[in-house]
């Protein structure tokens, strides 16, 4: 029979809602079963060190389920445990220290120190069962007399333009009736302030405030001392009193939005967010309600995961009346969703208010899919032109690979190269060992050298002439030697040039090998510069193959299907001995 009253007393605790806890196991004390009901969060004591704390026990918050006289009627005994975290079994309270001292349902500690902070534990047991519940003492550090910074133990609305008297809390709970003490009291920290004004002072161990203003909100801190078996002993509470608006006029709520006027766009398919934003007068301790209805029934009742609502949300406030929002969220909006009646609605003890929200369905737009679509295609032209800007040349050698045709098939020519260059030993070195070697034995073309080719006996002018016809490209190379008046060179350039103006498939290439100042060329060469591709031969940086000079000039030959470029650096040494040979029997020639 006891163990079942004591069920029902502690059920009765939980259901207050004084403490945030959750039922343990049973555990075993003494072969005794004992109900944990956890720890008491709003029963939490926190003293300065050095200070006086009491701990009252949660199990007697309840005066109908229970009081302390009636345990000295029954088997009952109510024990005091204390469990840190160097410690994992609670340990009992010895009451015989001098600071520690056990009255009713309360355990004093006088004073407190850092070693005392822990969870104390209050048990009430006997033979058969038992209950306990624990209560958080927090002894924290304090730097000077006052801190306006700390946590307040009590918080105070007071409205303009009233009375009210500021108690010391705990005053006649701590200190013994008739006994002496004094209390200081501090605004802000500061205690000069309440002697320069009329509608404020000290009264007794009070603070009086005959006319509530502005300047008197804040911080107020009273400091207690007393005398107690000899002992000086002291304790501190803090106080936050705001100043709040009368309660005079209309305190219903008033809903700003949606306001009358006001219209929601909604996106079908999409997420509808609607806002509902209160004005909640202030109302000492009192519960103001903000919802939203869909047809008449609350998100709660209407049971669908598309409709969400969360808790009103805290926008600003102005002397204890608040504004506060709070959003209806609608996943996946549909065209029956615009039949619907979507109602925000608010609610104190002065009255009720409520407003419809007026809907306006726009076509959705993608915005989200069509940004990161013209972001990813600038991003794929801008890396395209990157590509084209550095590798402009292979990309064309490669397209001319797959749909370029070979000139052969459709002409009658016999050379793809004839190649004219003026007759010294530097410009023959390069034309035999380097520019006819690679064109033949690298790219596969038939080279036409005047020099080489001709016959013995021939008449020059119709020798050159007839090899410049029968050639698809003629390649100059231009130097400072080159292109002199009355020499074969500028007869193979005439030649040349007057077969492009007459219409002809011949196409000129010139090949800078080393710098000409344009002044020196002939006129003829000046005219046709314009219209005429130019690659320049920069020494041993344009020896490798896969050089940007040997890409260009390839580009400017014919397409031979099997012609071939290769990355590989072929040394200008290679076929040395047959090329000094050829050069033996040109001169001799």
């Amino acid at each position: 029979m006891i163990l079942l009253v004591f069920r029902l007393l502690c059920l009765c605790i939980l259901l207050m809602g004084g403490f945030s806890a959750s039922v343990t196991q049973a555990t075993l004390q003494s072969d005794v079963q004992c109900y944990d009901w956890g720890v008491w969060s709003e029963g939490s004591v926190r003293v300065y060190d050095g200070e006086v704390a009491w701990l009252y026990c949660p199990l007697f918050s309840h005066p109908t389920l229970y009081i302390y006289s009636q345990i000295q009627n029954s088997s009952l005994s109510l024990l005091w445990y204390r469990h840190t975290h160097t410690h994992e079994l609670e340990q009992p309270i010895n009451l015989k220290l001098h600071t520690l001292h056990k009255d009713r349902e309360y355990l004093w500690i006088q004073p407190a120190t850092e070693q005392d902070a822990g969870l104390y534990i209050c048990m009430l047991r006997n033979i058969s069962s038992c209950v306990k519940i624990g209560v958080e003492l927090e002894v924290i550090h304090r730097d000077g007399e006052c801190d306006f910074r700390a946590r307040p133990h009590l918080n105070i609305s007071i409205p303009f333009q009233s009375e009210r008297t500021l108690t010391c809390p705990d005053l006649h709970t701590l200190t013994l009736p008739n006994s002496t003490h004094s209390v200081t009291w501090y605004h802000w920290c500061r205690t000069d302030g309440f002697w320069f004004t009329m509608d404020r002072e000290l009264k007794g161990d009070d603070v009086v405030i005959y006319r509530m203003l502005d300047p008197y909100a804040g911080v107020y801190t009273c400091v207690v001392s007393y005398q107690m078996n000899g002992r000086m002993l002291n304790f501190t509470r803090t106080l936050n009193v705001t100043a709040v608006v009368a309660d005079i006029g209309n305190k219903e709520p008033l809903i700003l939005n949606p306001a009358k006027d006001q219209i929601y766009s909604v996106t079908l398919g999409g997420r509808a967010e609607l806002s509902c934003r209160v004005k909640l007068p202030y109302l000492n301790d009192e519960k103001q309600e903000i919802w939203w209805t869909i047809d008449n029934k609350t998100v709660e009742q209407l049971a669908d995961s598309r409709f969400t609502s969360p808790e009103a949300e805290f926008v600003s406030g102005y002397y204890g009346d608040q504004i506060k929002e709070r959003f209806l969220y609608v996943m996946d909006f549909s065209a029956d969703d615009l039949q619907r009646e979507f109602q925000c609605s608010a609610r104190n003890s002065r009255g009720f208010n409520t407003s419809r929200a007026v809907l306006k369905a726009e076509l959705y737009v993608p915005t989200l899919e069509l940004g990161c679509g013209l972001g990813v295609t600038l991003a794929l032209m801008l890396m395209m032109f990157v590509i084209y800007h550095v590798f402009w040349l292979e990309l064309l050698l490669l397209y001319r690979s797959w749909f370029g045709s070979d000139e052969s098939y459709t002409d009658d020519k016999k050379y793809d190269v004839y190649i004219s260059y003026a007759r010294n030993s530097e410009e023959e070195e390069f034309v035999l060992s380097t520019l006819r070697r690679v064109l033949e034995t690298e790219f596969g073309y038939s080279v036409c050298i005047f020099d080489r080719d001709s016959l013995p006996g021939g008449t020059i002018t119709d020798d050159t002439l007839r090899f410049v016809s029968q050639s698809r490209r003629l390649v100059v190379v231009v130097s400072p030697c080159s292109a002199v008046h009355g020499t074969q060179a500028l007869l193979e350039l005439q030649a040349g040039l007057t077969s492009m103006l007459h219409g002809g498939s011949l196409r000129v290439v010139l090949i800078q090998f080393k710098p000409v100042r344009r002044q020196s060329w002939v006129k003829e060469l000046r005219r046709a510069r314009l219209a005429l591709t130019l690659i320049r031969w920069q020494g041993e940086k344009s020896v490798p193959l896969s050089s940007r000079f040997w890409k260009q000039l390839q580009l400017e030959l014919p397409m031979r299907s099997n012609t071939h470029h290769t990355d590989t650096h072929t040394p200008l040494t290679e076929n040395t001995h047959n090329t000094d040979t050829q050069l033996t029997d040109i001169k001799q020639t």
